[in-house]
């Protein structure tokens, strides 16, 4: 692997048996301030590029025990972050042709003029600053939108990270369902991240955001004069991610004209932009997310039926926050680190205390309103770790509190005296209960009443006897 060049001074390998022109080229490159080796065999060759200290190599290709064509498609094999320029004296217009369709990056033959030779250099050192600038980018955008940035330990999650494996491959349709808030944009450029479209673009659409007549612009492009307001033409976002990714979220908001036409262009690729009769054809890989339930827009008519199925070709389920309580931990310190780090702030952790209140919480916008639950945190955070009064209102207020107020008036103050914890799980009781019956004894929207999660609330359904259901 190439190491990167950190001194910005190009590193330069001369391939030449002519030992003449390895001294010659090579004192006219180090004066030019290049970082200059030179290798007059291939074995010496390959030992320096071996070494990953060469950006750019200046090769003989007609050196001895080699052919031409093969010795550049080495080259490209082993090496294919380096750049070659091919000098040879046997110049001529097909040779260069050749040269370049195998993979070299410009083409010279001898003798070779000083400013000549300046003048391809220069340029190779900028491609290559503009190669290692590109790969910089990918690393970033990796580290950003890759898989590894989705954090949890869940065996739900687990299972997404197989599909995510499965179906990256592919260029099946995904359709990604979760409540929102749950990451459904996150995987959608996970799973482009990691397909062989991944240097191609990713571009996202909100369904919901637009209303019909602007949705079908921003999808499919429109021709100028095609409605009022169209000055000029424009493109749409499924030629924008021709031989990309296309992530249409929220396309439960999209309306039953509009499914039509989507149905048609995933099916068959094609579509036709508004205010015109040319079709045009994309190679788009799609994925889709709903918040929603869309068998029960189907059931009510909301929602075609053909669409769904065409749509439900690969389906990741990602779970709401408050049903895997054991990754808020990990959530939580991973946005910790994330924004100490951008704000520059130096907070070891989280108290145990103000832990307990982001697990006890059931988080209705779940990941994203964890995540800007601890960037409020970092922001106002004084101490060395984040504290209950750094969090959020919402979770100020813990059921205790809303508990010990109720015994305030539920409590005869004349009876015999009891201990404070015992006397406290009278209101608990009573409140839990209240709430499980408005809810039908559904325990998740319970839990979500009650603000704590679905364990905290099986243990003390346990503890009280109402686990078993209401009483008849």
């Amino acid at each position: 692997m190439i190491q990167p060049n950190t001194e910005h001074r190009a590193r330069i390998l001369i391939l030449d048996e002519d030992r003449i022109i390895l001294q010659s080229l090579g004192q006219f490159l180090r004066r030019e301030g290049y970082d200059v080796k030179t290798a007059d065999n291939l074995g010496s060759a390959w030992a320096e590029l071996d070494s990953g200290l060469i950006d750019i190599v200046l090769a003989d290709i007609h050196i001895s025990q080699s052919k031409p064509g093969e010795l550049l498609r080495e080259f490209r094999r082993r090496y294919p972050q380096v750049l070659v320029i091919v000098i040879t004296s046997y110049g001529s217009i097909q040779n260069a042709v050749e040269a370049t369709k195998l993979g070299a990056f410009d083409y010279l033959t001898k003798p070779v003029l000083d400013e000549q030779i300046r003048m391809i250099v220069d340029k190779a050192v900028r491609q290559q600053a503009l190669m290692a600038e590109n790969l910089a980018l990918k690393q970033q955008l990796d580290h950003r939108f890759g898989l590894d940035n989705i954090v949890g330990r869940d065996h739900r999650m687990q299972r997404v990270y197989d599909l995510v494996d499965a179906v990256a491959d592919s260029r099946s349709t995904v359709l990604i369902m979760g409540e929102s808030g749950t990451g459904k944009s996150m995987l959608a450029r996970a799973i482009h991240r990691r397909s062989p479209r991944r240097d191609k673009p990713f571009v996202e659409v909100s369904c919901g955001a637009l209303p019909e007549t602007l949705l079908e612009s921003e999808l499919f492009g429109h021709v100028k004069g095609s409605f009022t307001g169209a000055v000029n033409d424009k493109p749409g976002r499924f030629l924008a991610a021709d031989s990309g990714t296309l992530f249409l979220d929220e396309i439960n908001s999209a309306s039953l004209s509009m499914q039509v036409k989507l149905l048609r262009v995933l099916q068959e690729r094609a579509f036709e932009p508004v205010g015109s009769h040319e079709t045009r054809t994309v190679d788009v890989r799609t994925i889709l997310a709903t918040n929603v339930d869309l068998t029960q827009l189907v059931s009510e008519g909301k929602f075609r039926q053909d669409l769904y199925y065409r749509i439900n070709v690969v389906t990741i389920q990602l779970p709401p926050l408050r049903s895997r309580v054991g990754d808020i931990p990990l959530l939580a310190e991973h946005f910790l680190k994330k924004f100490s780090k951008e704000m520059g702030r130096r907070i070891i952790g989280i108290s145990s205390s103000a832990m307990q209140r982001l697990m006890d919480y059931s988080w209705p916008g779940n990941v994203r309103e964890l995540e800007n639950a601890i960037e409020r945190a970092v922001v106002l955070c004084k101490r060395p770790q984040i504290e209950v009064q750094d969090l959020p209102e919402t979770l100020q207020e813990p059921i205790h509190r809303l508990i010990a107020a109720s015994a305030v008036k539920t409590l005869d103050y004349d009876s015999a005296p009891m201990p404070l914890d015992k006397a406290l799980e009278i209101p608990e009781k009573r409140i839990i209960e209240s709430a499980l019956r408005r809810n039908h004894w559904n325990r998740q929207a319970t839990a979500a009443e009650l603000a704590i999660n679905r364990t905290t609330l099986y243990k003390k359904m346990r503890k009280y006897g109402l686990d078993a259901g209401p009483v008849q």
